[in-house]
C-alpha cells in the first residue's frame, strides 16, 4: 500500500491554471490532443494520464518567451524529460533527435509512463516518472520521497480526479495481439476491460 502525502509548494505562474487547483486540462494542454491520442494508442496509456503529466510538467507550453521549455535541471519539452531518458526512449522506439518536437516528446514521455506503469502500477508510475525508478524503489523500501515528488503526486492526483481511470483497468487489443510499446503494424481498437 502506498500512502500519498501532499505538501503545498509554490507553482510557477505559467503553470498555475494547469497544475494548481486540479481542474480539467487547459486549452494549452488540449491543443496537443491529436499527439496525445497517438501516444495513448501506441503505448496503451489513458489519455487522461498523459494530459495530467503534461498539465503538471509544462502546463501544455512548448515554448516560453520564444524558447523551447526547459527546466532548471535540464528537463525538456511538454513532458519534461531528462536528456538521458529521452535518448533511451528515442533509441528504443525510433523517435527523432529533437526532444522538443511535440509528437516525439509526448511519445517518449508516454513510453516512459508505460515502462513505469508495467513496473510499479498505479499510482506508482507517476512517482517513478518524477523521482526516477531507483529513488521510487528506495521509497518502497522505506526511504522518504522528496518533497517535490510528494507535491507532484498531489497535483497529478487532482488532475486525474477530473477524468478518473480505474487502477485495475487493463487494455486489450481486439486485433488479437498483446499491447506492446512498438509501432502498431495494423489498425486496432483498444477497449478498457474492468476486472470484476
Amino acid at each position: 500500500m502506498i500512502a500519498l502525502v501532499v505538501v503545498a509548494a509554490p507553482v510557477p505562474a505559467a503553470c498555475q491554471d494547469a497544475a494548481g487547483g486540479g481542474g480539467s486540462p487547459t486549452a494549452d494542454v488540449l491543443r496537443w490532443r491529436p499527439e496525445i491520442a497517438v501516444a495513448a494508442q501506441r503505448f496503451g496509456i489513458p489519455i487522461a494520464w498523459i494530459e495530467a503529466v503534461i498539465a503538471v510538467e509544462s502546463a501544455g507550453l512548448n515554448e516560453v518567451k520564444g524558447r523551447p521549455i526547459t527546466s532548471p535541471k535540464g528537463a525538456m519539452g511538454l513532458m519534461q524529460l531528462m536528456p538521458a531518458t529521452y535518448t533511451e526512449m528515442r533509441n528504443q522506439y525510433g523517435l527523432g533527435s529533437d526532444p522538443y518536437l511535440p509528437l516525439d516528446n509526448i511519445l517518449a514521455g508516454t513510453a516512459y509512463l508505460r515502462l513505469n506503469y508495467d513496473r510499479f502500477g498505479y499510482p506508482g508510475l507517476f512517482a517513478a516518472y518524477n523521482a526516477g525508478p531507483d529513488r521510487y524503489l528506495r521509497s518502497l523500501a522505506g526511504a522518504r520521497l522528496p518533497g517535490e515528488t510528494r507535491d507532484y503526486l498531489g497535483r497529478i492526483m487532482r488532475q486525474t480526479a477530473q477524468n478518473p481511470i480505474a487502477p485495475d483497468t487493463i487494455f486489450v487489443d481486439l486485433a488479437g495481439s498483446d499491447i506492446s510499446p512498438e509501432k502498431p503494424t495494423s489498425p486496432s481498437v483498444l477497449v478498457p476491460l474492468i476486472e470484476p
